[in-house]
């Protein structure tokens, strides 16, 4: 694949958040780039300066996990920015095999990973791909996605969800945040399946239909999305501050399963404990509304 214009952006901009005194190295004058030189990369890197440029304008095909060590330390890359790096690389390879991902339009739960979901009572949990696919939840989690949910198309999709749908601005109190680490989630699963069309089509989209998109997505920022807290502010019953979990499936490489979780008799824990309540609610009406619809048929 040839990617030698990702690989460019991303060490450019890695590059040039690099001040000469972040690494120990005099500012000197007349500096006409933003960040460090080329030449002070390779230095720290230990390579030459053509080598280094080389790389910088995306020929990474090659290049030995070693001097991708070197150069993510001389970058001060962070574990995320680092495996990003290393992705890149591996894409670019002429003997690299596409990662296999199942495309979300025929990816049916396992029984069993339902029945997992469904154990989970206590908050929201879902399974999501790196395209930010909400392939299966417990109940919980369809009450509180609801309006991803409503949105048109499958499958639903939080990252569409968070650009397009003018809902998610109440629904994420510090949306700019939110959005910055969907963009960062999307870049990242881009380095490590490159070939991914769905993933692909999905970029594209946002890319035209949201100029935040555009932005972010220039910035070339990566990270890895595993534990954490998020506040949230849900149509039915208010703000919850959560903890969220996030583990890799095994049995099925690339999705995520996720979990949130309220500190136990705080108030995010009583709104949780409402929701709950409210998607009881929702089942028991759903349910009375088939028997009539039954009911109501003529008998033959």
């Amino acid at each position: 694949m040839d990617n030698r214009a990702e690989v460019r952006e991303f060490l450019t901009t890695r590059r040039e958040k690099i001040t000469p005194g972040d690494v120990g190295l005099p500012a000197g004058t007349n500096r006409r780039v933003k960040g460090l030189r080329r030449s002070e990369v390779a230095t720290l890197a230990g390579v030459s300066v053509e080598y280094y440029t080389k790389l910088e304008r995306g020929a990474i095909s090659g290049a030995s996990p070693e001097v991708l060590d070197s150069i993510a330390k001389a970058l001060r890359l962070d574990d995320a920015e680092r495996a990003h790096l290393f992705d890149l690389a591996h894409a670019a390879s002429t003997v690299a095999r596409p990662p296999r991902r199942r495309s979300p339009k025929c990816w049916t739960p396992h029984p069993s990973l339902q029945w997992t979901l469904d154990a989970v009572t206590a908050g929201p949990a879902f399974v999501r791909n790196g395209r930010m696919d909400l392939l299966a939840a417990n109940a919980l989690g369809r009450a509180f996605y609801k309006d991803t949910y409503d949105m048109p198309g499958q499958p639903p999709n939080i990252a569409r969800f968070t650009f397009l749908d003018e809902r998610a601005y109440a629904f994420y109190p510090d949306w700019d945040a939110f959005a910055e680490v969907t963009v960062s989630i999307l870049r990242t699963e881009a380095g490590r399946d490159p070939h991914n069309k769905e993933l692909h089509d999905l970029i594209g989209e946002l890319s035209t239909r949201s100029g935040v998109f555009r932005r972010l997505w220039g910035a070339h920022n990566v990270r890895h999305h595993g534990t954490g807290f998020k506040t949230f502010h849900h149509s039915v019953v208010g703000e919850m501050t959560l903890a969220y979990e996030g583990m890799g499936l095994e049995a099925e490489p690339g999705l995520t399963l996720t979990i949130y979780a309220a500190e136990p008799g705080s108030p995010s824990a009583e709104r949780m404990q409402l929701l709950a309540s409210w998607v009881a609610s929702e089942e028991r009406a759903s349910s009375a509304a088939t028997v009539d619809e039954q009911r109501s048929k003529p008998s033959t």
